[in-house]
């Protein structure tokens, strides 16, 4: 039986992955080289990715770094002020405190990013618990560490939750800690590969929660 719905943050509940491809794609550009949309789909949904080094690597020198960063992330704001909370999330963080769920976050971004943008969006007191990178030392996903913490805190067995993911390495991480997991891509991770998931739903307005826990326990996809 399922006890406790855990999401993901970006890309599943905000898309920051869209704004934050574009703006790097567009500083790569204005460089002169090409940030490819297959080295970046590689890193979505953890931390390893380095762009600035990356950039100097296409580029064969270094780069005044903190220009580099002022004029992205500046970029990057326009983008991130025009995104909304994605569709679904409101109905089914709804549906779970119906259901009597346990709702939780668990993001391989840090709480200074991921507590700030649900303050915006007026989701901050939806959840129970909001686990981060940095309530694990800095490790992403793939690594299941962030997923483990938000059990233990759940005090659910890993079979009792459910996770919402929308990249294969959210997926990943959520598969190693055990718990059952549905992916729900976006824009940026539609064509790639999901399929360790054990369901996918093209948008969280597919069905509602009580349907795809049905689904989900039953083995449907």
């Amino acid at each position: 039986m399922i006890q406790a719905l855990i999401f993901d943050f970006d890309g599943l509940i905000f898309d920051s992955e869209t704004p934050d491809f574009i703006s790097w794609q567009e500083t790569y550009a204005a460089h002169g080289v090409e940030l490819s949309r297959a080295v970046w789909n590689a890193q979505i949904g953890t931390i390893t990715f380095n762009p600035y080094l990356h950039l100097e690597e296409l580029l064969g020198r270094p780069i005044d770094r903190d220009a580099v960063w002022a004029q992205r992330k500046a970029r990057d704001n326009e983008l991130l002020a025009a995104q909304t909370i994605l569709p679904g999330v409101e109905a089914y963080l709804a549906e779970a405190r119906a259901l009597g769920l346990k709702i939780a976050i668990a993001s391989s971004s840090d709480h200074k990013w991921v507590d700030g943008h649900l303050q915006r969006l007026g989701l901050f007191d939806q959840f129970e618990l909001i686990f981060c990178s940095d309530d694990v030392g800095g490790v992403g996903k793939p690594n299941p560490a962030v997923y483990q913490a938000a059990i233990a805190a759940l005090g659910i067995w890993p079979h009792e939750g459910l996770a919402l993911e929308d990249s294969p390495n959210g997926v990943t991480a959520a598969k190693e800690a055990g718990l059952w997991c549905t992916a729900v891509p976006n824009e940026m991770t539609r064509d790639l590969n999901l399929d360790h998931a054990d369901h996918r739903l093209n948008a969280l307005t597919d069905m509602p929660l009580s349907q795809l826990i049905t689904e989900v326990m039953n083995g449907t996809n």
